[in-house]
């Protein structure tokens, strides 16, 4: 009897692997896929070593120049061809989309991934679809800022128009917070996977209110709401995320428009396949959208998600890409905890030196944590407290309730402290 051939693994690429889209290359390689990640392989967009164990082919390029990535993808799969190309980080979003249009793979739609990534565009999309967005404006330079403000008011929130993880993010009070605000945004010399923040940016309404993520997928056309994240920020007037917690407790209507909202959403910005990350804020029980990320949240929220939910949407990730079956994928499985929560740790404003966390050994020794990790090693720089680049490190835990979450949450901010 002739043995059945063996089937050809299944082979993905993934463009710059950064935050959770690093989990892509552990499940891939769980999977056995065949995994190829295109990355600059340098700076801040340097390959973690403890992944490179997962790649099959680490194709070095620049993952920003998206001419010559086109011309080097195009090139591997010419050899051998991709089931689908995935972007393992927020920037990449657009730039896999219009890679995998011209290949003809599985992709968001191109005429509108430019509204994922560009959040002025973003919230005229949404505003045209009749979701409540804040009020907003955007300014193209120092001169527009006058007039963004008019139209705002006061307090308001400036960002850059294409960045994340709270980059630049800052409230501002008076014309004189905002110029500052401003022309920090100008002047910082620092970069995000090599991009500065050149460009428009966005002023818009303060909205005050708990901060909610949702988190899901689109499959098959169908909008699927899989949790609700409730996020815990730190000192205004940035917004660094110092703790997130699965579930949020809402009220049975509460959710239900929730995810009503979340799905016109997706609908509106043309959210058609894999997970996203919706952001909204909730003023006196009203839906209004911070943003949206065709994506997997940052944060250890997919880690979260999965269990409390048992739903592991990088799989669901890896499945949308590639046309595959999330079920054959083993996307589904059961929930291992009622309620899961990160908490992260930053320094007090002026220090800049990091020596260690004191308490995190006897927390990586209580029976309802589950990870502990440091992201520093001793004598690093710290930077300053205002936005994800300030985090230290964070702890992964499991609670009965939401409420004994919360409060895990706090005593663990308390028991850890700045060496």
């Amino acid at each position: 009897m002739t043995e059945p051939l063996p089937r050809p693994r299944i082979r993905i690429l993934v463009v710059e692997p950064m935050s959770s889209g690093s989990q892509l290359l552990v499940e891939a390689r769980a999977l056995g896929f065949e995994l190829v990640v295109a990355s600059y392989d340098r700076d801040d967009r340097r390959i973690a070593e403890p992944l490179r164990e997962h790649i099959d082919e680490l194709v070095v390029v620049d993952t920003n120049d998206e001419s010559a990535l086109y011309d080097t993808v195009a090139e591997l799969h010419r050899e051998r061809p991709f089931a689908g190309l995935v972007p393992g980080f927020e920037f990449y979003v657009g730039t896999v989309a219009r890679l995998a249009d011209r290949l003809g793979l599985p992709g968001l739609p191109v005429a509108g991934v430019e509204a994922l990534r560009d959040k002025a565009v973003m919230r005229d999309r949404a505003r045209a679809a009749g979701l409540r967005v804040p009020r907003y404006a955007e300014a193209a330079d120092a001169a527009g800022l006058d007039a963004a403000a008019a139209r705002v008011g006061f307090p308001a929130v400036l960002k850059p128009t294409r960045s994340a993880g709270s980059v630049h993010v800052t409230r501002v009070e008076t014309p004189e917070e905002l110029r500052r605000a401003y022309d920090w945004i100008r002047t910082d010399p620092r970069t995000d996977m090599g991009r500065g923040l050149e460009g428009p940016v966005l002023l818009e309404e303060y909205v005050a209110g708990p901060e909610v993520s949702v988190e899901g997928y689109v499959l098959d056309g169908q909008v699927v709401i899989v949790s609700v994240t409730s996020k815990l920020l730190g000192a205004e007037p940035y917004f660094v995320e110092l703790g997130m917690i699965v579930q949020h407790e809402l009220e049975p209507p509460v959710r239900a428009a929730v995810e009503a909202y979340v799905t016109d959403v997706c609908r509106a910005l043309g959210v058609t396949l894999g997970p996203f990350h919706c952001e909204l804020r909730l003023p006196d029980g009203d839906l209004v959208l911070i943003e949206i990320g065709a994506r997997l949240a940052g944060h250890c929220i997919p880690q979260l998600v999965e269990l409390v939910t048992g739903v592991s949407l990088t799989r669901v990730m890896l499945a949308s890409y590639a046309a595959l079956d999330p079920a054959e994928l083993g996307v589904f499985s059961a929930p291992r905890a009622k309620c899961a929560a990160v908490r992260c740790f930053s320094a007090a404003s002026g220090v800049r030196s990091f020596n260690g966390l004191v308490g995190l050994d006897e927390l990586a020794a209580s029976d309802d944590v589950l990870e502990v990790s440091l992201y520093y090693e001793r004598g690093a720089e710290v930077p300053p407290a205002e936005d994800f680049r300030c985090l230290l490190g964070h702890v992964i835990f499991q609670a009965e309730s939401y409420a004994g979450a919360l409060a895990r949450w706090s005593a663990i901010g308390d028991a850890v402290r700045l060496a």
